[in-house]
């Protein structure tokens, strides 16, 4: 039997990443050197873990890729009170 507040997990964290997937090439353009989900999937990155965060508006993506030897973590959310709506925020853990 499904939770219904798991599945209510599950259906955010997926919304985040589709979001951060498509809105990572309509934000401002970032740094050169940004990471961005859309980079990492790109370049053979896997998603090893994930956590809603932020009330269901946000969720925590681990990275990891097969040659590398650290992770990456992104927060990537919508915030309909902010501009732009779409936010996405990744970082190397090393």
């Amino acid at each position: 039997m499904v939770r219904p507040l798991r599945t209510l997990s599950l259906v955010s964290v997926a919304t985040a990443l589709a979001f951060s997937c498509f809105c990572a090439s309509t934000l401002a353009q970032p740094a050169n050197d940004a990471i961005t989900v859309e980079k990492l999937l790109k370049s053979g990155w896997l998603v090893a873990g994930y956590a809603a965060a932020g009330g269901n508006r946000a969720a925590m993506i681990l990275f990891k890729h097969p040659t590398e030897t650290y992770l990456v973590q992104c927060l990537s959310g919508y915030d309909v009170t902010r501009t732009p709506r779409e936010f996405v925020n990744c970082y190397e853990l090393r």
